[in-house]
């Protein structure tokens, strides 16, 4: 489970985040949802050690992460998605997959099969380089790449932004099937409505940097979410 409480973030003497707390179940995905520039893609900065924050914590399974880089959050079994999926575009797939080994000991440096069971095509474009696919097979490589560190907790920013349907589809099968597996706390922050309604169980909507409401689906409608994001 991933427990963020009361995180401050600023940038310069702009402060972008306000005592934000945020609770993703593992076995659950989380949405994070607001229009653009409330903080959302600061939030997973913060939370992957990405950007140093001003206050709050962070753990994960009740144990605190140390948020002083991006590989310390990675040890602490934290895995970032970026907006823009930061692919090394003169890299193989095999070798972008491989730089997910940077913070696991050399005894697990192994791909997983089911990183490929979850992306088929990937399996077949080991040897392309990165910069070579599709915007859609890029997406899915930049996921697979975070799931070789072995995640509890996955961040997704924009997993969506620009990508053609029918991966869409297949984006959203392979993290349903992830959830169902139980075995980490996904977070996605989206602005397609539609897919993050689809897919999460529960939503956390910031506006402003501050949070502005929690929810469980069960207890909230499309409609709810879409009068909040003021669509």
């Amino acid at each position: 489970m991933l427990d963020v409480q009361h995180l401050d973030l600023k940038y310069g003497q702009s402060q972008i985040l306000f005592q934000i707390s945020l609770q993703a179940e593992t076995g659950k995905i989380t949405a994070v949802m607001g229009n653009n520039g409330v903080g959302k893609t600061s939030l997973l900065k913060a939370i992957s050690g990405r950007h140093p924050v001003s206050a709050g914590s962070v753990t994960v399974d009740s144990r605190p992460v140390q948020l002083t880089s991006a590989f310390h959050a990675a040890r602490a079994g934290i895995a970032y998605v970026p907006q823009g999926r930061e692919v090394f575009a003169m890299m193989t797939v095999l070798e972008n997959l491989e730089t997910g080994f940077a913070c696991l000991p050399k005894t697990e440096h192994q791909i997983p099969d089911y990183v490929f069971d979850l992306f088929p095509v990937l399996r077949d474009m080991q040897t392309r380089r990165g910069g070579d696919l599709s915007g859609g097979q890029q997406q899915q490589l930049a996921i697979a790449r975070a799931l070789i560190t072995k995640p509890k907790v996955l961040l997704l920013d924009e997993p969506t932004e620009g990508i053609q349907p029918n991966v869409i589809q297949q984006i959203g099968a392979a993290l349903e099937t992830l959830r169902d597996e139980g075995q980490m706390a996904i977070v996605l922050v989206e602005q397609n409505a539609d897919f993050a309604y689809r897919i999460a169980d529960t939503f956390t909507v910031v506006e402003q940097g501050k949070v502005k409401r929690t929810a469980a689906k069960q207890d909230y409608t499309k409609d709810a979410l879409m009068a909040d994001l003021a669509l």
